[in-house]
């Protein structure tokens, strides 16, 4: 291995490390339940912020995003973009505060499907044991992605055995996660979030200015690499339909159902903290989006785009995916000789990555121990138990996930689509009914899970339009439909039904008279 590598490689390793140690710091602070999944609900600002925009974003931020832009410019994935910045922006100006309050009033629920049963007093425990397997069931395969990507990244940069750097990054994520539980995890993604935001700005700045200096004429370079038409190319209009459109800015509607986002807004310290979260977040994903999009752009300019493909496609050195990665290590490695500073842009990526795949994995086992165990199961279980169950049901996660992604040619990546659209329409109209409508019972809760859940997969899985899916036969992504039956089911069956009692209506208008003193 070449110095250059060398040094890369040792930035990794020191980056890795630091994780590994803030999880056995954090190790020793975990007392009860509480403190494992939700840091005893005491996250500042900026934790609270960058962790709930680090663990959101994931690879698709720094690889999936800018590789889709390269290949068909802003009138792709463009739409997505804005979707999710509107999304972002509403879930922390209208659900994070009121979310927050009622989680603490509501029977200090730790997780969202706690919320849900002490919201409507469901005693049967039916809402948890249906959000706890829509949890368990997408996360798991949303954790063997981020997987999956991380190997790529490592496959990419050193030309490792896939199934080697699947491994590598794969242990590391499991060890902190495992040791330190959510502080741990919040603070990792706080480091994350920081180094995602510089790589991202840092970078299209740099190949601009290189590119400007030497008299390139960025109009020109995009044409002289396959660009026939500039203008289009930069357009968020060109070659769009109605239900693409639709389909891109529907992204936004599955914030509102996160639970690894909506977790971190449970456990913002106080009001004030809250205040200056929505800031911060807000700010870093306008910047994040926005800069993605650039390197999109740039590096078709920049980059020989002879040598990029489409992912899976053949006859071509790179995946359009590596972009970010390839940009990188030009500027850095070829371009100006600081390989280390290469290595700190390239721990952003895998920071990227390891930060959605720690909350994933840590929400999930929450599902299993705080919720379908210590809920439904043995409801006498003392933290002790369950914080050992969730430790196991980490690595059983992992393991499975693990399992999943060892396919360096699957289509895991393809099911984050449907993992987002499925866990957005189950959970987010059910959120936002909880904590702005007074009349919703727990059976139009239960109506709006599960046609929610339903509707993605028979919309994504089930070919009953002439042999092919909905979604293959019209274009349409899931979630637009999805959210839109779960929410009308949702208020039909509350109004067909007996209304709540009033002890859920009393707590109801506590937490909004709680708001108004705001």
């Amino acid at each position: 291995m070449g110095s250059t590598m060398g040094w890369i490689l040792a930035t990794l390793v020191c980056y890795l490390a630091m994780m590994v140690i803030i999880g056995a710091v954090y190790s020793k602070k975990n007392v009860n339940a509480e403190d494992y999944f939700l840091g005893g609900r005491s996250l500042g600002a900026f934790v609270a912020a960058l962790s709930a925009q680090a663990s959101d974003m994931s690879g698709w931020l720094l690889m999936g995003l800018p590789g889709a832009i390269f290949l068909s410019g802003l009138s792709g994935d463009g739409w997505v973009c804005i979707g999710l910045l509107i999304g972002t922006i509403l879930n922390w100006v209208i659900v994070a505060s009121p979310l927050r309050r009622y989680t603490i009033l509501a029977g200090n629920s730790v997780t969202l499907p706690m919320f849900f049963e002490n919201r409507y007093g469901d005693k049967k425990k039916i809402l948890m044991t249906i959000s706890s397997i829509i949890i368990a069931l997408f996360f798991t395969v949303y954790t063997a992605s981020a997987l999956a990507s991380g190997g790529k990244l490592f496959n990419s940069i050193f030309n490792l055995d896939y199934k080697i750097a699947l491994t590598i990054g794969a242990v590391v994520i499991l060890t902190y996660t495992f040791l330190g539980g959510f502080k741990a995890v919040c603070t990792t993604d706080l480091i994350q979030g920081m180094l995602m935001l510089v790589g991202l700005l840092v970078v299209p700045i740099t190949v601009y200015a290189m590119m400007s200096g030497s008299g390139v004429n960025i109009a020109e370079a995009l044409m002289a690499n396959g660009v026939e038409d500039v203008n289009s190319f930069t357009s968020f209009f060109h070659n769009n339909t109605a239900i693409s459109i639709i389909s891109g800015l529907a992204w936004g509607l599955g914030y509102f159902g996160m639970p690894h986002i909506l977790v971190r807004f449970m456990a913002v310290k106080d009001d004030k903290a809250m205040n200056k979260s929505k800031v911060i977040a807000i700010t870093w994903v306008t910047l994040s989006l926005a800069a993605a999009g650039v390197i999109g752009v740039l590096g078709r300019a920049y980059m020989e785009f002879s040598l990029f493909k489409e992912s899976g496609a053949e006859g071509a050195l790179y995946s359009s995916e590596h972009i970010f990665i390839e940009m990188i290590k030009k500027v850095f490695t070829e371009r100006i000789n600081a390989p280390i500073i290469a290595g700190v842009f390239l721990s952003g990526i895998l920071a990227a990555i390891m930060s959605t795949a720690d909350s994933q994995l840590l929400v999930s086992a929450s599902a299993i121990a705080e919720d379908i165990y210590k809920g439904v199961i043995r409801k006498d279980a003392d933290d002790k138990k369950v914080l050992n169950l969730s430790r196991i049901a980490i690595i059983v996660i992992a393991v499975v996930a693990y399992v999943i992604a060892l396919d360096p040619d699957s289509s895991v990546m393809g099911l984050v689509s449907d993992a987002w659209a499925g866990l957005g329409s189950a959970f987010g109209p059910l959120v936002l009914m909880s904590l702005f409508w007074r009349r919703t019972n727990l059976q139009g809760a239960i109506a709006g899970l599960v046609s929610g859940a339903l509707t993605v997969i028979i919309w994504d899985y089930l070919p009953i339009m002439g042999g092919i899916t909905p979604y293959k036969a019209t274009g349409l992504y899931s979630l637009s439909l999805g959210f839109v039956i779960s929410l009308i089911c949702i208020v039909v069956v509350s109004l067909a039904t007996k209304a709540p009692d009033q002890k859920i209506t009393d707590t109801f208008d506590l937490v909004r008279k709680k708001a108004e003193r705001q």
